[in-house]
Protein backbone atom coordinates (compact mmCIF):
# COMPACT_ATOMS: atom_id res chain seq x y z
CA UNK A 1 0.00 0.00 0.00
CA UNK A 2 1.27 3.45 -0.97
CA UNK A 3 2.20 5.52 2.09
CA UNK A 4 -0.36 8.15 1.05
CA UNK A 5 -3.23 5.67 0.60
CA UNK A 6 -4.38 6.25 4.18
CA UNK A 7 -4.92 9.90 3.25
CA UNK A 8 -6.38 9.31 -0.22
CA UNK A 9 -8.22 6.00 -0.66
CA UNK A 10 -8.57 3.95 2.53
CA UNK A 11 -12.20 4.11 3.82
CA UNK A 12 -12.51 7.15 6.06
CA UNK A 13 -13.58 5.28 9.18
CA UNK A 14 -10.67 2.87 8.80
CA UNK A 15 -8.27 5.74 8.10
CA UNK A 16 -9.43 7.63 11.20
CA UNK A 17 -9.08 4.54 13.37
CA UNK A 18 -5.68 3.61 11.96
CA UNK A 19 -4.34 7.12 12.55
CA UNK A 20 -6.13 7.95 15.79
CA UNK A 21 -5.84 4.77 17.84
CA UNK A 22 -2.01 4.64 17.86
CA UNK A 23 -1.95 8.35 18.68
CA UNK A 24 -4.47 7.92 21.50
CA UNK A 25 -2.47 5.01 22.88
CA UNK A 26 0.72 7.03 22.77
CA UNK A 27 -1.03 9.96 24.48
CA UNK A 28 -2.41 7.67 27.18
CA UNK A 29 0.99 6.17 27.77
CA UNK A 30 2.40 9.70 27.91
CA UNK A 31 -0.15 10.47 30.62
CA UNK A 32 0.81 7.24 32.39
CA UNK A 33 4.42 8.39 32.09
CA UNK A 34 3.57 11.79 33.60
CA UNK A 35 1.43 10.06 36.20
CA UNK A 36 4.16 7.56 37.06
CA UNK A 37 6.32 10.12 38.85
CA UNK A 38 3.39 11.21 41.03
CA UNK A 39 2.35 7.59 41.63
CA UNK A 40 5.76 6.25 42.63
CA UNK A 41 6.72 9.37 44.61
CA UNK A 42 3.34 9.00 46.33
CA UNK A 43 4.32 5.54 47.51
CA UNK A 44 6.84 7.28 49.76
CA UNK A 45 3.70 8.53 51.56
CA UNK A 46 5.22 11.99 51.88
CA UNK A 47 2.77 14.78 50.85
CA UNK A 48 5.66 17.26 50.61
CA UNK A 49 7.40 15.24 47.87
CA UNK A 50 4.10 14.75 46.02
CA UNK A 51 3.51 18.50 46.30
CA UNK A 52 7.02 19.13 44.89
CA UNK A 53 6.31 16.84 41.93
CA UNK A 54 3.08 18.77 41.34
CA UNK A 55 4.80 22.16 41.48
CA UNK A 56 7.57 21.01 39.11
CA UNK A 57 5.15 19.81 36.47
CA UNK A 58 4.14 23.15 34.82
CA UNK A 59 7.71 24.15 33.82
CA UNK A 60 8.39 20.59 32.65
CA UNK A 61 5.15 20.39 30.65
CA UNK A 62 6.10 23.69 29.00
CA UNK A 63 8.55 21.60 26.96
CA UNK A 64 5.50 20.01 25.33
CA UNK A 65 4.52 23.50 24.19
CA UNK A 66 7.86 23.91 22.43
CA UNK A 67 7.45 20.50 20.81
CA UNK A 68 3.93 21.40 19.65
CA UNK A 69 5.01 24.79 18.32
CA UNK A 70 7.48 23.25 15.89
CA UNK A 71 6.00 19.75 15.67
CA UNK A 72 2.31 20.46 15.01
CA UNK A 73 3.16 23.56 12.98
CA UNK A 74 5.64 21.53 10.94
CA UNK A 75 3.27 18.57 10.58
CA UNK A 76 0.47 20.78 9.27
CA UNK A 77 2.71 22.46 6.69
CA UNK A 78 4.37 19.19 5.65
CA UNK A 79 1.00 17.49 5.08
CA UNK A 80 -0.16 20.45 2.97
CA UNK A 81 3.07 20.44 0.93
CA UNK A 82 2.63 16.72 0.27
CA UNK A 83 -1.02 17.26 -0.65
CA UNK A 84 0.11 19.96 -3.10
CA UNK A 85 2.71 17.60 -4.57
CA UNK A 86 5.86 19.38 -3.28
CA UNK A 87 7.88 16.79 -1.29
CA UNK A 88 11.14 18.75 -1.63
CA UNK A 89 9.62 21.77 0.09
CA UNK A 90 8.37 19.44 2.81
CA UNK A 91 12.01 18.54 3.58
CA UNK A 92 12.78 22.18 4.33
CA UNK A 93 9.76 22.32 6.64
CA UNK A 94 10.95 19.25 8.55
CA UNK A 95 14.55 20.45 8.89
CA UNK A 96 13.44 23.84 10.19
CA UNK A 97 11.09 22.22 12.73
CA UNK A 98 13.77 19.86 14.05
CA UNK A 99 16.69 22.26 14.39
CA UNK A 100 14.72 25.28 15.56
CA UNK A 101 12.91 23.09 18.11
CA UNK A 102 16.17 21.68 19.48
CA UNK A 103 17.77 25.12 19.87
CA UNK A 104 14.70 26.57 21.58
CA UNK A 105 14.59 23.66 24.03
CA UNK A 106 18.28 24.09 24.89
CA UNK A 107 17.83 27.80 25.64
CA UNK A 108 14.78 27.14 27.81
CA UNK A 109 16.59 24.49 29.85
CA UNK A 110 19.51 26.83 30.51
CA UNK A 111 17.15 29.62 31.59
CA UNK A 112 15.55 27.36 34.21
CA UNK A 113 18.97 26.66 35.72
CA UNK A 114 20.26 30.24 35.60
CA UNK A 115 17.16 31.92 37.01
CA UNK A 116 15.89 29.23 39.38
CA UNK A 117 16.18 31.52 42.40
CA UNK A 118 13.57 33.87 40.95
CA UNK A 119 11.48 31.44 38.89
CA UNK A 120 10.77 28.66 41.37
CA UNK A 121 9.13 30.85 44.04
CA UNK A 122 6.84 32.14 41.28
CA UNK A 123 5.48 28.64 40.66
CA UNK A 124 4.51 28.20 44.32
CA UNK A 125 7.55 26.68 46.03
CA UNK A 126 8.27 27.30 49.72
CA UNK A 127 11.27 26.53 51.90
CA UNK A 128 10.40 22.81 52.07
CA UNK A 129 9.54 22.25 48.39
CA UNK A 130 12.14 24.52 46.68
CA UNK A 131 15.12 22.10 46.86
CA UNK A 132 12.95 19.14 45.82
CA UNK A 133 11.45 21.01 42.87
CA UNK A 134 14.87 22.11 41.65
CA UNK A 135 16.23 18.56 41.92
CA UNK A 136 13.44 17.41 39.64
CA UNK A 137 13.79 20.26 37.14
CA UNK A 138 17.58 20.03 36.92
CA UNK A 139 17.39 16.51 35.50
CA UNK A 140 14.20 16.78 33.46
CA UNK A 141 14.37 20.35 32.15
CA UNK A 142 17.95 21.62 32.32
CA UNK A 143 19.67 18.42 31.19
CA UNK A 144 16.60 16.85 29.61
CA UNK A 145 15.00 19.69 27.64
CA UNK A 146 16.30 18.71 24.19
CA UNK A 147 15.49 14.96 24.31
CA UNK A 148 12.09 15.67 25.86
CA UNK A 149 11.15 18.12 23.10
CA UNK A 150 12.59 16.04 20.27
CA UNK A 151 10.76 12.90 21.38
CA UNK A 152 7.36 14.59 20.94
CA UNK A 153 8.38 16.71 17.96
CA UNK A 154 9.64 13.69 15.99
CA UNK A 155 6.37 11.85 16.64
CA UNK A 156 4.37 14.72 15.11
CA UNK A 157 6.54 14.82 12.00
CA UNK A 158 6.73 11.06 11.44
CA UNK A 159 2.93 10.86 11.66
CA UNK A 160 2.58 13.13 8.60
CA UNK A 161 3.84 10.27 6.41
CA UNK A 162 1.14 7.90 7.67
CA UNK A 163 3.52 6.18 10.10
CA UNK A 164 1.20 6.52 13.07
CA UNK A 165 2.30 3.19 14.55
CA UNK A 166 6.00 4.07 14.35
CA UNK A 167 5.35 7.49 15.86
CA UNK A 168 3.31 6.01 18.66
CA UNK A 169 5.87 3.30 19.35
CA UNK A 170 8.57 5.91 19.86
CA UNK A 171 6.49 7.85 22.37
CA UNK A 172 5.40 4.62 24.05
CA UNK A 173 9.00 3.43 24.28
CA UNK A 174 10.00 6.47 26.32
CA UNK A 175 6.92 6.22 28.53
CA UNK A 176 7.26 2.50 29.25
CA UNK A 177 10.95 2.90 30.03
CA UNK A 178 10.13 5.72 32.44
CA UNK A 179 7.53 3.60 34.23
CA UNK A 180 10.05 0.76 34.53
CA UNK A 181 12.93 2.97 35.66
CA UNK A 182 10.95 5.05 38.18
CA UNK A 183 10.78 2.42 40.95
CA UNK A 184 14.40 1.41 40.32
CA UNK A 185 15.80 4.91 40.80
CA UNK A 186 13.31 5.92 43.52
CA UNK A 187 13.36 2.81 45.73
CA UNK A 188 16.36 0.65 44.75
CA UNK A 189 18.83 3.56 44.47
CA UNK A 190 16.96 5.52 47.20
CA UNK A 191 16.97 8.75 45.14
CA UNK A 192 13.31 9.54 45.93
CA UNK A 193 12.00 12.46 43.80
CA UNK A 194 15.37 12.92 42.09
CA UNK A 195 15.16 9.28 41.00
CA UNK A 196 11.90 10.01 39.19
CA UNK A 197 13.61 12.87 37.35
CA UNK A 198 16.63 10.77 36.33
CA UNK A 199 14.30 8.07 35.02
CA UNK A 200 12.52 10.68 32.89
CA UNK A 201 15.79 11.94 31.43
CA UNK A 202 17.08 8.48 30.51
CA UNK A 203 13.80 7.36 28.94
CA UNK A 204 13.48 10.49 26.78
CA UNK A 205 17.05 10.15 25.55
CA UNK A 206 16.42 6.57 24.43
CA UNK A 207 13.11 7.47 22.74
CA UNK A 208 14.74 10.34 20.83
CA UNK A 209 17.50 8.00 19.68
CA UNK A 210 14.84 5.59 18.37
CA UNK A 211 13.30 8.33 16.21
CA UNK A 212 16.69 9.40 14.86
CA UNK A 213 17.46 5.82 13.81
CA UNK A 214 13.95 5.41 12.32
CA UNK A 215 14.28 8.56 10.21
CA UNK A 216 17.81 7.80 9.03
CA UNK A 217 16.82 4.29 7.96
CA UNK A 218 13.73 5.45 6.05
CA UNK A 219 14.57 5.48 2.35
CA UNK A 220 11.57 7.44 1.10
CA UNK A 221 10.98 10.16 3.65
CA UNK A 222 10.64 13.94 3.67
CA UNK A 223 11.69 14.12 7.34
CA UNK A 224 15.21 15.47 7.03
CA UNK A 225 17.77 15.60 9.84
CA UNK A 226 20.30 17.24 7.51
CA UNK A 227 20.98 20.85 8.56
CA UNK A 228 21.62 21.61 4.88
CA UNK A 229 17.87 21.44 4.34
CA UNK A 230 17.30 24.03 7.07
CA UNK A 231 15.84 27.11 5.45
CA UNK A 232 14.36 30.44 6.41
CA UNK A 233 12.91 30.90 2.93
CA UNK A 234 9.58 29.99 1.33
CA UNK A 235 7.86 31.60 4.35
CA UNK A 236 8.45 28.27 6.11
CA UNK A 237 9.37 29.68 9.56
CA UNK A 238 6.39 32.06 9.60
CA UNK A 239 3.95 29.40 8.43
CA UNK A 240 5.16 26.78 10.92
CA UNK A 241 5.26 29.17 13.86
CA UNK A 242 1.88 30.75 13.19
CA UNK A 243 0.21 27.37 12.60
CA UNK A 244 1.81 25.73 15.63
CA UNK A 245 1.43 28.75 17.87
CA UNK A 246 -2.14 27.93 19.03
CA UNK A 247 -0.93 24.55 20.36
CA UNK A 248 2.08 26.23 21.94
CA UNK A 249 -0.12 28.92 23.41
CA UNK A 250 -2.43 26.27 24.83
CA UNK A 251 0.49 24.84 26.79
CA UNK A 252 1.78 28.30 27.69
CA UNK A 253 -1.60 29.34 29.03
CA UNK A 254 -1.84 25.99 30.80
CA UNK A 255 1.53 26.78 32.39
CA UNK A 256 0.22 30.10 33.70
CA UNK A 257 -3.07 28.52 34.72
CA UNK A 258 -1.48 25.64 36.63
CA UNK A 259 1.09 27.91 38.23
CA UNK A 260 -1.63 30.27 39.38
CA UNK A 261 -3.72 27.36 40.63
CA UNK A 262 -0.74 25.93 42.53
CA UNK A 263 -0.18 29.33 44.14
CA UNK A 264 -3.77 29.49 45.36
CA UNK A 265 -3.98 25.90 46.58
CA UNK A 266 -0.54 25.92 48.22
CA UNK A 267 -1.87 28.67 50.46
CA UNK A 268 -4.03 26.02 52.16
CA UNK A 269 -1.58 23.13 52.76
CA UNK A 270 0.91 20.73 51.15
CA UNK A 271 -1.81 18.05 51.40
CA UNK A 272 -4.16 20.23 49.34
CA UNK A 273 -1.58 20.82 46.62
CA UNK A 274 -0.72 17.10 46.59
CA UNK A 275 -4.41 16.23 46.24
CA UNK A 276 -4.79 18.70 43.39
CA UNK A 277 -1.74 17.21 41.69
CA UNK A 278 -3.25 13.74 41.85
CA UNK A 279 -6.62 14.95 40.51
CA UNK A 280 -5.05 16.86 37.63
CA UNK A 281 -2.84 13.93 36.61
CA UNK A 282 -5.82 11.56 36.48
CA UNK A 283 -8.02 14.10 34.69
CA UNK A 284 -5.31 14.42 32.03
CA UNK A 285 -6.41 11.01 30.72
CA UNK A 286 -9.65 12.46 29.35
CA UNK A 287 -7.80 15.33 27.70
CA UNK A 288 -5.25 12.88 26.28
CA UNK A 289 -8.03 10.92 24.57
CA UNK A 290 -9.36 14.07 22.91
CA UNK A 291 -5.88 15.27 21.98
CA UNK A 292 -4.84 11.88 20.63
CA UNK A 293 -7.96 11.51 18.48
CA UNK A 294 -7.64 14.99 16.98
CA UNK A 295 -3.85 15.08 16.55
CA UNK A 296 -4.01 11.67 14.91
CA UNK A 297 -6.25 12.94 12.11
CA UNK A 298 -4.68 16.39 11.70
CA UNK A 299 -2.61 15.25 8.72
CA UNK A 300 -5.62 13.45 7.19
CA UNK A 301 -7.72 16.62 7.37
CA UNK A 302 -4.88 18.86 6.15
CA UNK A 303 -3.98 16.57 3.24
CA UNK A 304 -7.55 16.36 1.92
CA UNK A 305 -8.10 20.08 2.46
CA UNK A 306 -5.08 20.83 0.26
CA UNK A 307 -6.17 18.19 -2.28
CA UNK A 308 -9.70 19.75 -2.40
CA UNK A 309 -11.29 16.46 -1.35
CA UNK A 310 -13.92 18.18 0.79
CA UNK A 311 -16.18 15.16 1.29
CA UNK A 312 -13.36 13.03 2.67
CA UNK A 313 -12.26 15.86 4.96
CA UNK A 314 -15.84 16.33 6.21
CA UNK A 315 -16.27 12.61 6.92
CA UNK A 316 -12.96 12.49 8.80
CA UNK A 317 -14.02 15.37 11.08
CA UNK A 318 -17.50 13.94 11.72
CA UNK A 319 -16.28 10.43 12.57
CA UNK A 320 -13.45 11.66 14.78
CA UNK A 321 -15.75 14.00 16.71
CA UNK A 322 -18.30 11.23 17.41
CA UNK A 323 -15.65 8.82 18.67
CA UNK A 324 -13.85 11.44 20.73
CA UNK A 325 -16.89 12.83 22.53
CA UNK A 326 -18.39 9.39 23.20
CA UNK A 327 -15.22 8.00 24.73
CA UNK A 328 -14.62 11.15 26.80
CA UNK A 329 -18.17 11.02 28.21
CA UNK A 330 -17.78 7.40 29.27
CA UNK A 331 -14.43 8.18 30.88
CA UNK A 332 -15.89 11.11 32.83
CA UNK A 333 -18.54 8.83 34.30
CA UNK A 334 -15.91 6.28 35.39
CA UNK A 335 -13.79 8.94 37.09
CA UNK A 336 -16.76 10.40 38.91
CA UNK A 337 -17.87 7.02 40.28
CA UNK A 338 -14.43 5.73 41.28
CA UNK A 339 -12.77 8.99 42.38
CA UNK A 340 -12.03 7.78 45.92
CA UNK A 341 -10.25 4.48 45.13
CA UNK A 342 -8.38 6.17 42.28
CA UNK A 343 -7.01 8.86 44.60
CA UNK A 344 -6.09 6.21 47.17
CA UNK A 345 -3.95 4.41 44.61
CA UNK A 346 -1.49 7.29 44.72
CA UNK A 347 -1.11 7.88 48.44
CA UNK A 348 -2.48 6.58 51.74
CA UNK A 349 -2.47 9.93 53.50
CA UNK A 350 -6.15 10.44 54.37
CA UNK A 351 -6.16 14.21 54.13
CA UNK A 352 -4.54 14.12 50.70
CA UNK A 353 -7.00 11.45 49.50
CA UNK A 354 -9.95 13.55 50.70
CA UNK A 355 -8.73 16.52 48.70
CA UNK A 356 -7.88 14.41 45.66
CA UNK A 357 -11.23 12.65 45.31
CA UNK A 358 -13.22 15.87 45.71
CA UNK A 359 -11.07 17.73 43.18
CA UNK A 360 -11.32 14.83 40.71
CA UNK A 361 -15.13 14.65 40.83
CA UNK A 362 -15.33 18.37 40.09
CA UNK A 363 -12.79 18.47 37.28
CA UNK A 364 -13.73 15.33 35.33
CA UNK A 365 -17.19 16.50 34.28
CA UNK A 366 -16.03 18.47 31.25
CA UNK A 367 -13.97 15.91 29.34
CA UNK A 368 -16.57 15.87 26.51
CA UNK A 369 -16.43 19.68 26.26
CA UNK A 370 -12.64 19.52 25.92
CA UNK A 371 -13.07 16.94 23.13
CA UNK A 372 -15.26 19.31 21.12
CA UNK A 373 -12.84 22.21 21.64
CA UNK A 374 -9.84 20.12 20.55
CA UNK A 375 -11.66 19.03 17.39
CA UNK A 376 -12.49 22.63 16.53
CA UNK A 377 -8.88 23.71 17.07
CA UNK A 378 -7.59 20.81 14.95
CA UNK A 379 -9.84 21.72 12.01
CA UNK A 380 -8.57 25.29 12.14
CA UNK A 381 -4.92 24.16 12.38
CA UNK A 382 -5.17 21.53 9.64
CA UNK A 383 -6.62 24.06 7.20
CA UNK A 384 -4.03 26.72 7.99
CA UNK A 385 -6.34 29.02 9.99
CA UNK A 386 -4.47 30.93 12.68
CA UNK A 387 -6.50 33.55 14.52
CA UNK A 388 -9.46 31.49 15.70
CA UNK A 389 -7.52 28.57 17.20
CA UNK A 390 -5.33 31.18 18.88
CA UNK A 391 -8.41 32.68 20.54
CA UNK A 392 -9.65 29.29 21.74
CA UNK A 393 -6.24 28.32 23.09
CA UNK A 394 -6.02 31.53 25.09
CA UNK A 395 -9.53 31.18 26.49
CA UNK A 396 -9.43 27.55 27.61
CA UNK A 397 -6.41 27.92 29.85
CA UNK A 398 -5.48 31.21 31.45
CA UNK A 399 -7.97 33.44 29.71
CA UNK A 400 -11.11 32.24 31.47
CA UNK A 401 -10.12 29.90 34.27
CA UNK A 402 -7.77 32.25 36.15
CA UNK A 403 -10.48 34.90 36.74
CA UNK A 404 -12.88 32.16 37.81
CA UNK A 405 -10.24 30.73 40.17
CA UNK A 406 -10.05 34.07 41.93
CA UNK A 407 -13.83 34.44 42.06
CA UNK A 408 -14.59 30.90 43.22
CA UNK A 409 -11.74 30.89 45.72
CA UNK A 410 -13.24 34.00 47.34
CA UNK A 411 -16.77 32.54 47.30
CA UNK A 412 -16.23 28.81 47.91
CA UNK A 413 -12.68 28.33 49.21
CA UNK A 414 -10.23 25.66 48.06
CA UNK A 415 -12.80 23.42 46.34
CA UNK A 416 -14.17 26.41 44.48
CA UNK A 417 -10.80 26.74 42.74
CA UNK A 418 -11.38 23.39 41.02
CA UNK A 419 -14.72 24.57 39.59
CA UNK A 420 -12.87 27.09 37.41
CA UNK A 421 -11.81 24.31 35.02
CA UNK A 422 -15.33 23.06 34.13
CA UNK A 423 -16.57 26.64 33.81
CA UNK A 424 -13.77 27.60 31.43
CA UNK A 425 -14.11 24.40 29.35
CA UNK A 426 -17.84 24.80 28.80
CA UNK A 427 -17.56 28.48 27.88
CA UNK A 428 -14.64 27.77 25.50
CA UNK A 429 -16.55 24.95 23.81
CA UNK A 430 -19.52 27.28 23.28
CA UNK A 431 -17.30 29.97 21.75
CA UNK A 432 -15.54 27.34 19.62
CA UNK A 433 -18.83 26.13 18.16
CA UNK A 434 -19.82 29.71 17.33
CA UNK A 435 -16.47 30.25 15.58
CA UNK A 436 -16.39 26.98 13.62
CA UNK A 437 -19.92 27.04 12.17
CA UNK A 438 -19.46 29.92 9.68
CA UNK A 439 -15.92 28.74 8.86
CA UNK A 440 -17.17 25.20 8.23
CA UNK A 441 -19.86 26.47 5.86
CA UNK A 442 -17.17 28.34 3.97
CA UNK A 443 -15.06 25.16 3.68
CA UNK A 444 -18.00 23.14 2.41
CA UNK A 445 -18.82 25.83 -0.15
CA UNK A 446 -15.40 25.43 -1.81
CA UNK A 447 -16.61 22.44 -3.83
CA UNK A 448 -20.24 23.45 -4.13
Amino acid sequence: MNKYDVFESVPVKKAVISLAIPTVISQLITVAYNMADTFFVGQLNDPTQVAAATLAMPPFIFLTGIANLFGIGGASLISRKMGDGHPEKAKGCAAFSIWAGACTALIYGLMIALFRGRLLPLIGTNETTFPLVYQYLFWTTTLGAVPTVMNTLFSHLVRTEGKAKSASFGVMLGCVLNIILDPIFIFVFHLEIMGAAVATLVSNCIASLYFIVLIRRSKDTVISLNPKHFTLGERIPAEILTTGFPSFLMVLMSFFSNTFLNHLVSGYSNEAIAGMGIAKKVDMVGFAIAQGMTQGVLALIGYNYAAHNTKRMKDAVRITLCYSVGIAAAFSLILFIFASPIARLFIQNEETVAYGQRFLRIMCVTCPAASVTMMVITVFQATGEKVRPLILSMLRKGGLDIPFMLLYNALLGVFGIAWATPTADILTMTIGILLILPYWKKLMAREA
